[in-house]
């Protein structure tokens, strides 16, 4: 459940919703002819939530540098409110802004506000399961980490792992186990085995429009892409944690609040096209929120409850 479909795989029926979404949600515009297109809304199915302080784990799995570690500690801890620590160039909007649409959904709920608390990071240089992992053993791996009870372990793989469908049909999945409230995350690192469909809009896609790729903000195009991936699923795993939270459609192919906007991260967005997004004088790298240590990201849109659109940043 809650995978993060590829471009390239997204059924037609998904673009359609998609498009009703903006078009056809109560608040989104007014119409003026008798009749009145059906409410469309990511529905809250009664289920738990992540919600109050939610402890965070990662497993390194395989070779990152401290530079890529820091990249993805500090997208963690840009999630919530600052008041200091983003540096000279301090500009909105901010990776908290980002991360206020899901505090919308918690508060719709009647759940606390989610604040994230970056708890324990384990490396496994060597990769211990070998460079060839099926989706169980990704379970297995979270597990090993023995993230707080109502935790969150994020496993994330190096880019000479490759992982059961990687490429071939996500580049991530967020999973659960009920019974005793565990709840992970894996995404890839994509740089050397499908950097078009996972690292995109920082490489150019294997299909579709071929248009040049934008610079990675924080100049690592396999970790900018992955900072994509972990946040379109945290917004998912937050909200829907064990299939009976936020969605749209059936159980098992369901929309969530981030795939309900796929390839869509500023204004005027269409299949190919990013959108309108910022860019850094200094480096010509697009973004569209600022964090921590002067931090800046590219995050997907998040499907609005208020507005019942696809909302960006910029």
């Amino acid at each position: 459940m809650g995978f993060y479909q590829l471009a390239k795989t997204i059924p037609l029926v998904i673009v359609l919703i998609h498009l009703s979404l903006a078009n056809v949600c109560f608040g989104a515009r007014k119409l003026t002819s008798l009749y009145q297109a059906p409410t469309m809304a990511l529905s809250y199915h009664q289920g738990a939530l992540l919600d109050g302080n939610l402890p965070v784990s990662i497993l390194w799995y395989g070779e990152f540098s401290p530079a890529q570690k820091s990249i993805i500690a500090d997208f963690l801890l840009s999630l919530n409110p600052q008041k200091e620590n983003l540096g000279p160039s301090s500009v909105k909007p901010l990776v908290s802004h980002w991360w206020n649409t899901i505090q919308t959904y918690m508060k719709k709920a009647g759940k606390k506000d989610t604040s994230i608390v970056l708890a324990n990071q384990v490396t496994d240089r060597n990769c211990s399961l070998g460079k060839i992992l099926k989706k169980s053993q990704i379970s297995r791996l979270a597990r090993r980490v023995h993230s707080k009870p109502g935790g969150l372990t994020i496993v994330l793989t190096a880019k000479d792992v490759s992982v059961e469908a990687f490429c071939m049909s996500n580049c991530g999945f967020h999973s659960s186990n009920a019974k005793v409230k565990s709840v992970f995350i894996w995404v890839g690192n994509s740089v050397t085995q499908c950097p078009g469909q996972c690292a995109w809009p920082f490489h150019q896609p294997i299909y579709g429009p071929q248009t040049a790729p934008l610079g990675a903000p924080n100049g690592d195009v396999g970790v900018d892409g992955m900072i994509i991936n972990i946040a379109s699923l945290l917004a998912g795993t937050v909200t829907n944690p064990f299939g009976n939270g936020y969605f749209l459609g059936s159980a098992g192919a369901e929309l969530e609040v981030a795939s309900a906007c796929p390839g869509v991260y500023g204004k005027g967005a269409y299949p190919g096209y990013a959108g309108e997004l910022l860019m850094d004088r200094t480096t010509g790298a697009s973004y569209n929120a600022q964090g921590v240590n002067g931090r800046k990201y590219l995050l997907p849109a998040l499907f609005d409850p208020l507005t019942c659109q696809c909302s960006t940043l910029v």
